[in-house]
């Protein structure tokens, strides 16, 4: 039996991908939701106090600084405290709250301590550090690399918006388009569902045990609690919800992941069309130095970039997708199955954000190769048919021919084989069309037939 390993992380985001997504651990980690625990508990103190509830007085401002900054400063110290703590407690909300009574005596503040966690359960603090850290490792790290992979896109789709390329409708030969217009279609549909993502809301309850203020109202009857606590939660910087259970009902999660989920889907569909492409020989990758690409055929370069993205994108998306329907439902005024679910909020965008990051890294080591490009066009110049059967139609109703069944006469000439230039100009001059329609046609070629692909992509704005 061999010996014990030292201990390892056992997730491959905590090890081998660590850098990749550190970002996340600073907010949707064990102690980032806990730093937001003790946010949310000190600001509903003061919050408390600045009212003079209960007969105390406002906190000075500098006491109000030595407060916060148990959750500005919040390290190591903390960390430990509270595992030590809630190895006894048993209750990782409790030992927060017991951390910020530790603290108000060690200030000296020991005569507002009982308003720690005051008409609290624990979903209040819950719902309200959630929203903000997920809040936050959204929009200060998952989102701005979701818009770094778009601009790299839109680079792409500029540079490349007037290389023609052979279309493939059901994997087969079609109408040209341009790689640039291909790329923006990626572009233009991450951007829709990122500003969805963007404006969507990050919600927070705070009505205590069942929804209904009940403690809080036995306490001080005369205040209005459910305005307060609105005020209080947005003033953290988060959305309030009046109409819950003992928990915020999660709905705005399910919202969230639900759309985290489908950019997972158009980036996996961009991965697996730039793998496809590069397979075909339209990119060209970009040698790393010291690089690797197999460990028996030297010559290789794998688009292991695109492959690790595709991977985790799927992984990501079944987290989504479990997280999404999990959420969304809780039996009677409350059950737990939310709390361990949530936990795993953090592998969710971990595996989603390594997808981006190597999409980004991807997409910056391809070079288009326009030669294939052009040579896979100047050997399917029956994509054509569509054209030359399209403008005898137009000049039938313009009465300048008496074809009849156009579709059909093309249908006959290029269907399931190969046309050439020189065989196709020739079908050209012999059709009864008028002279300008044969101009037209005899000037296109499948590199030429890319409509308003380069306008398209402009039209990107």
């Amino acid at each position: 039996m061999s010996t014990p390993l030292p201990p390892q992380p056992l997730s491959p985001l905590d090890g081998r991908y660590r850098t990749a997504v550190a970002g996340l651990s600073d907010y949707l980690s064990e102690a980032g939701l806990n730093r937001a625990r003790v946010e949310v508990e000190v600001e509903w103190i003061l919050a408390l106090t600045d009212r003079s509830l209960f007969g105390t007085s406002p906190v000075s401002e500098a006491d109000k600084e030595s407060l916060r900054a148990l959750y500005r400063d919040f390290g190591q110290a903390e960390i430990d405290w509270l595992a030590e703590k809630e190895a006894v407690t048993r209750h990782d909300v409790k030992a927060v709250e017991y951390l910020v009574r530790d603290r108000l005596s060690t200030l000296g503040l020991d005569g507002i301590a009982e308003l720690a966690h005051f008409a609290c359960t624990s979903e209040d603090i819950n719902s309200a550090s959630y929203a903000l850290t997920v809040r936050r490792a959204v929009e200060r790290v998952w989102l701005p690399k979701l818009q770094a992979v778009i601009a790299k896109l839109r680079e792409l789709a500029v540079a490349h918006k007037d290389a023609a390329m052979l279309s493939r409708t059901h994997g087969q030969p079609a109408t040209p388009s341009t790689m640039g217009k291909e790329i923006a279609v990626f572009a233009w549909r991450l951007e829709r569902v990122a500003a969805q993502i963007a404006g969507g809301d990050y919600l927070a309850k705070f009505s205590g045990a069942t929804g209904t203020w009940s403690a809080h109202v036995v306490a001080e009857p005369d205040v209005d609690w459910p305005e307060l606590s609105r005020t209080f939660i947005e003033g953290l910087g988060i959305g309030f919800n009046p109409m819950t259970t003992q928990i915020e009902s999660h709905d705005w999660q399910v919202e969230l992941y639900d759309r985290a989920r489908h950019v997972g889907g158009i980036l996996h569909n961009l991965a697996t069309d730039v793998w496809t492409y590069i397979a075909m020989g339209y990119f060209s990758q970009i040698p790393v130095a010291g690089a690797t690409g197999s460990s028996t055929m030297p010559h290789k370069i794998n688009p292991i970039r695109f492959e690790n993205a595709e991977a985790n994108l799927e992984i990501a998306g079944g987290l989504f997708q479990t997280l999404a329907q999990t959420l969304v439902t809780s039996r009677m005024q409350r059950d737990l199955t939310d709390s361990t679910t949530q936990r795993n909020i953090g592998v969710a965008f971990g595996h989603s954000l390594l997808a981006l990051d190597n999409l980004q890294r991807g997409l910056g080591e391809i070079s288009l190769a326009e030669d294939v490009l052009l040579a896979d066009l100047d050997v399917n110049w029956e994509v054509l048919a569509e054209a030359i059967q399209t403008v005898v139609r137009a000049e039938i109703a313009a009465g300048r021919s008496q074809i009849t069944d156009p579709y059909a006469l093309l249908k006959d000439l290029t269907r399931g084989r190969r046309v050439g230039a020189v065989e196709l100009a020739e079908f050209i001059s012999g059709l009864d069309i008028g002279d300008a329609a044969k101009v037209r046609l005899l000037a296109l070629t499948p590199a030429g037939y890319t409509g308003l692909a380069s306008r398209l992509v402009d039209d990107l704005g």
